[in-house]
């Protein structure tokens, strides 16, 4: 079954990055996982269409309050800056399963 992710930065530039090597990661791993970015201004568009919302780390001072704006149901994962930091989709996807394994 497929997961939907979106991932949200301030503008999506960064994000847009980081969506794209998760994409090919988890086509490496065999993960069914459609994955996009947007911009957090976006969120209310997606949020009801979504399995699981990653949040860049620069924005966890506002995390509370983006997760409120998501359905229960939906996963609200804070990004790590490790990974984050130098775009790699393959530590951001290894997160991502853990977070929708619990």
């Amino acid at each position: 079954m497929s997961k939907k992710v979106l991932l949200i930065c301030g503008s999506g530039a960064s994000s847009g990055f980081m969506a794209a090597n998760m994409r090919k990661a988890a086509k490496k791993a065999g993960l069914d996982f459609k994955i996009q970015a947007r911009s957090e201004a976006e969120l209310s568009d997606y949020a009801n269409d979504i399995d699981a919302l990653m949040v860049g780390p620069h924005l966890k001072a506002e995390f509370d309050a983006i997760k409120s704006r998501v359905p229960e149901n939906v996963k609200v994962i804070l990004m790590k800056p490790d990974y984050y930091s130098i775009l790699d989709g393959k530590g951001a996807i290894e997160h991502l399963e853990k977070e929708l394994e619990q």
